[in-house]
């Protein structure tokens, strides 16, 4: 079933290959159990000692899961899950590349919201209103604005657009691009430099594009929504994210 190891290729990886095959051919599929360790071990012709360490790493990118006496099983395989160490990345990458990655989420979610445009439900179109009126109220108190409101309403308003796409994978790539801590240095930068009431406008516009059912003036708006953002970010690069 699977190729012998050659010089360069380990046991461990004889085992991811060899159990991503049995998916792809579908031997194996969603909340299927695999077979028993020394079984399997055969099969692929490894140790049972690789086999574990291969059965390890896929669990921890999220393709199985082992449960306590019971053996091992395929998960749901759900985008969302196989796609989150993009956060990692994310939330690793330097200031000098943080563009590069806000250009890649650019891309997507403008797609994104056309999908949604014509897709969102009257309940989506509330929660989206909702998530802005909460923005709205904190500006009005200026003096006691709340960074991780913003952040955690930044974080829904597009989530909800993404997931209303109808698209999971797009929307798991697109949530995974900017995680907690790439978005909270962003935020923290657009608060300390005054250009919040900037951002918020830019959300009702996209917001009233989508009350307009409109997927191509919704795309405009969700694309200078994010250029803006990423502009924003590569100038101001070299700058100590901390800074208040």
């Amino acid at each position: 079933m699977s190729e012998a190891p050659g010089p360069s290729r380990s046991q461990t990886d004889v085992v991811i290959q060899g159990i991503k095959d049995m998916l792809t051919q579908g031997t194996l599929a969603p909340g299927s159990r695999l077979p028993i360790e020394k079984d399997l071990a055969v099969m692929l012709g490894v140790s049972r000692g690789s086999l574990r360490e291969g059965v390890r790493a896929l669990a921890t990118l999220g393709v199985l899961e082992t449960r306590q006496g019971d053996g091992t099983y395929v998960t749901a395989l759900d985008p969302a899950v196989l796609l989150s160490p993009l956060s990692f990345l994310a939330d690793l990458q330097q200031p000098a590349h943080a563009a590069d990655l806000l250009a890649v989420r650019r891309v997507l979610e403008a797609e994104s919201v056309a999908l949604a445009a014509t897709r969102l439900s009257e309940e989506q179109l509330t929660t989206l209103g909702g998530i802005l009126a909460g923005i709205d109220a904190e500006l009005d108190n200026e003096s006691d604005m709340d960074l991780e409101k913003f952040i955690n309403a930044d974080t829904a308003f597009h989530r909800t657009i993404a997931e209303a796409a109808g698209n999971p994978p797009l929307a798991a790539l697109i949530d995974s691009l900017v995680g907690r801590t790439f978005r909270a240095r962003l935020w923290r930068a657009i608060s300390n430099r005054g250009s919040v009431r900037e951002t918020q406008a830019e959300h009702h516009a996209i917001l009233d594009e989508l009350v307009r059912r409109d997927p191509e003036r919704a795309r405009i708006r969700m694309s200078v929504h994010l250029l803006g953002v990423e502009q924003f970010s590569a100038a101001h690069a070299d700058e100590d994210p901390e800074a208040r």
